[in-house]
This record gives structure tokens, sequence and C-alpha cells, in this order.
């Protein structure tokens, strides 16, 4: 006799659960992204002092960039358990990680007292965050997404993702108050310690908002489904979550990872690797360009809600694709335009590129996690999320900076940037519209479809 799961029971708030969400991954993000401010700014010449300045930043953008190889990692194992145990449980585990690792790294001494082994702690300590950072993305929108409804869900999940220069605009401001009240001299010798230990405090606020939301009803269902069908049949193993995304949903994770790409490469090429240019390369004054940074992210993190509620109306592919399309343009008008040094240009430069990132960045969260069933979404979106970070956002300022030493111009930096972009629009087009996908019954929108064509007579072979 079959067993029937049992209900779920009634679930948190929609407005707590994002206030939770959006908390949760501000302060992350804020830790994730104060990093790469101060590699930028700080760190090659605190961690690596005898090196030429160009090859110092070079080294400096290298260990932010291990943060990034982190993150599939993260994600993996974050997925994994996510899908089994839970969303609440691992995202509260990843505050503590990332808070903990931000902290130790405001508390590190230099290479002045320790020499190579105080860049060998940094590289640890930022391969934690990104391992941290892995786990928390899939986990803060899976929440959102999976306690929403359909017809709103683009906007829902896209809170989350605002996260992520809210976090952004709180490191930067605070980076740029500092630069403005202390001296050159004071901030580099303690001042940007402070930061890093302002983590501690926030990443407490965090903590206490995320225990208090329960688990999402389409998770619960899914957990009490899997637990019916395990006591129906005693014998019954389920492989792995990772495994099952990689032999049922190849097209919906190589598609995501090339969607992803443009992405992930603009908004680091634009944040951390605009701002050691601007400054370095071309002399600006680093309050002014922290400055047009802060405009920016205001922007941006107001015009990621409004496109992800757009793709409620118009579908994620469209508004995605335009995303890509301008910004493979944006890169031949961005460093134009900064090259002009003029303070308003810089931060109107800066504001229309996170515009155009808002345009992919909004409809991701839930293009991506409406691309797979309940039992396997955090494994599913987690991965085709961080994987594209390893070719992505950690190789990006580098690759940039690599770019501009052998070359002496920006223009490759603009072509590598449409490269990207002729990638992710191709994976955008190849996808399959995800809006309206049934998040509650745990199936996919590729499984619906193709369960369509079998009732019909008709089946096609998926692609992958």
């Amino acid at each position: 006799m079959p067993v029937s799961p049992s209900p779920a029971r009634p679930s948190t708030s929609l407005a707590k659960v994002i206030g939770a969400g959006v908390v949760g991954t501000t302060i992350e993000w804020y830790d994730f992204f104060l990093y790469g401010s101060a590699a930028a700014l700080v760190f090659n010449k605190l961690f690596f002092p005898a090196a030429d300045p160009l090859v110092g930043t070079m080294l400096a953008f290298l260990t932010f960039s291990v943060g990034f190889v982190a993150r599939p990692v993260g994600g993996i194992v974050f997925g994994h358990f996510g899908d089994r145990v839970g969303r609440k449980k691992l995202l509260t585990l990843s505050l503590i990680l990332m808070g903990g690792s931000t902290f130790l790294i405001g508390l590190l001494p230099t290479y002045a007292t320790l020499g190579a082994s105080a860049a060998a702690a940094l590289v640890t300590l930022r391969f934690v965050q990104g391992f941290a950072i892995g786990g928390e993305w899939g986990g803060a929108v899976l929440l959102v997404a999976e306690h929403g409804g359909q017809r709103r869900r683009g906007l829902w999940a896209s809170m989350p993702q605002a996260g992520a220069p809210a976090g952004n605009l709180l490191a930067t401001l605070v980076l740029w108050t500092l630069s403005l009240t202390l001296s050159q001299e004071a901030f580099l010798s303690w001042g940007w310690r402070l930061p890093f230990l302002l983590s501690a405090v926030l990443v407490a606020v965090g903590y206490w908002i995320r225990v208090s939301v329960d688990e999402s009803p389409a998770f619960r269902e899914a957990q009490a489904r899997a637990e019916a069908e395990r006591a129906a049949d005693a014998r019954r193993t389920e492989r792995a979550p990772l495994l099952q995304v990689l032999s049922r949903h190849r097209r919906e994770v190589l598609c995501g990872m090339a969607a992803r790409l443009v992405e992930n490469i603009s908004y680091y090429v634009i944040t951390a690797f605009a701002l050691a240019y601007a400054a370095d390369t071309l002399g600006m004054r680093r309050d002014l360009v922290l400055g047009g940074l802060i405009v920016a992210n205001a922007c941006h993190l107001l015009a990621i809600p409004a496109f992800g509620a757009l793709s409620d109306r118009l579908g994620r592919r469209p508004v995605y694709l335009t995303g890509t399309v301008l910004m493979g343009v944006f890169g031949f008008v961005m460093f134009p335009l900064l090259e002009t040094r003029d303070a308003v240009v810089v931060t109107a430069t800066l504001v229309a590129g996170m515009v155009v990132h808002a345009l992919m960045f909004g409809p991701q969260a839930a293009f991506f996690a409406e691309m797979f069933s309940t039992r396997i979404r955090y494994s599913g979106a987690s991965f085709t999320y961080q994987v594209t970070n390893i070719v992505g956002g950690g190789l990006a300022p580098i690759i940039a900076l690599y770019l501009l030493d052998r070359f002496g111009s920006w223009q490759p930096i603009a072509i590598y940037m449409a490269s990207a972009a002729v990638v992710s629009a191709l994976g955008v087009l190849l996808a399959r519209e995800t809006r309206g996908n049934d998040m509650e019954d745990g199936t996919s929108a590729s499984q619906q479809a193709e369960g369509t064509e079998q009732v019909a007579g008709t089946v096609t072979a998926p692609l992958g």
C-alpha cells in the first residue's frame, strides 16, 4: 500500500524569508567583495611589497581568484547536503564560515611580519571564503524561489541576488569612508583591517535572522515524498544529487554555464579591474573612483529586482539575452569613457555597466532554479552557477591585467568581454524557457516537455 507524504506545515511568511535571504547574502557578499576591493587597493602593497606595482596587483588578484576556485567545491558540497537535509541548515553554516574567515583576515599579520607565510595564510582564508559563498548562493535563492509562487518568482528570486550589489555597496562605502578620514599611511597601517573586523557584528545579525526561517514547502514535500518511497521499497537507493544532475540535465547545466560566462566576467572587470585601472593606470583619485562605484552599486541594487520582475512578464530568456548582447558592446564604450578621467563621466559609465549587468543577473536566479526538480535543485543550480567562476570571474581581473600589460591597450580587454558575450548569447538561445515551471511537484521544465511529447506519441531525444 503506497505511503502518502505528510502535508507540509505552514511556512514562514514570504516577507520574512526574503528578508533573511537578502540580509544573509548582503553580509556574505560584503565579506567576499571586501577582499576584492582590498586586493586592488591594499593587499598588493602589504602582502607582495617586493614585486613591481603591476605584478603586485596581479599577484593580489591571483589570491582573489582562489575564492572562485573554491566556489564550485562549496557549491557541490553544500548542494549535496542542501538537497538531503535542507536549505536552512546549510545557509547558516555558510554564514558562519564566511564571517569567521573574514574576521581572521582582519587580524592577519602582513609580509613585513611573517614574510611569505602571510600570503599563504591569506590564500587559505580566501579559499574558505570562496567555499562558503559557493554554498550561499544556491541556498539563498532557492529558499526564496521555493517559498514564492509562479507568477512573481522572477521578482522574489531576484531579491537575494540584490544582496550582491548591496554587499559590494556596503564594502565600498566602508572603504571609501576610511579613505576620506584616514591618511594613506594610517589606512595601510591599520585602517584596512576595520572593515574585515566589522564582519563579526554583521554575521551575528545575519545568523539571528536566518535561524528563525522555516524550510520551503517545496523541499519539505519533496523530502516527505522521498521518505514515503523509501518506506514503500526498503531496497530503494538514490544516487547523489549531483550525479542525477549530470546524467539527466546536461543540457540545462551547459546552457546555464554558458549563459553565466559574460555576466560573471563583466561584473569583475567593471567592479574590480576598472577600480585598479582608473586608480593605478589612469591616475584618478581613489575616493572619486570608489564614490562612482558606490553610485553604480546603488543603481544595480534597484535594477536587479526590476529586471527580475520584467522576466515574469516577458520570460527569462528575452531579458537575459538582451543583457548579453549589450554587454558584448559595452567594453568598447567603457574604456574610452574611463579615459576621460572625468568623475561624472566615470560614474555614469559604471552605472551603465551595472544596469546592463542587471539584465542578466535579475532573471538569473529564477532561470537557473526552474531548470531543475526539487530533489536536486540545490546541487543543479549551485553547480551550474559556481563552476563558471573558475574560468569566468575568478580569472577576469588577472586576464584583463595581463592583456593590458601585454598589449598596452584596453582593446583586447573589450574583445575578451565581447567573446564571452557571444558564448553566453548562444547558451541563452539554446536553453529552454523556464518561466511558469511548477516547482511544487518536483518536475523540471524539461521533464514536463518530454512527458507531454510522450503522451502525444512523439518522443524526441533530449539534447545531451
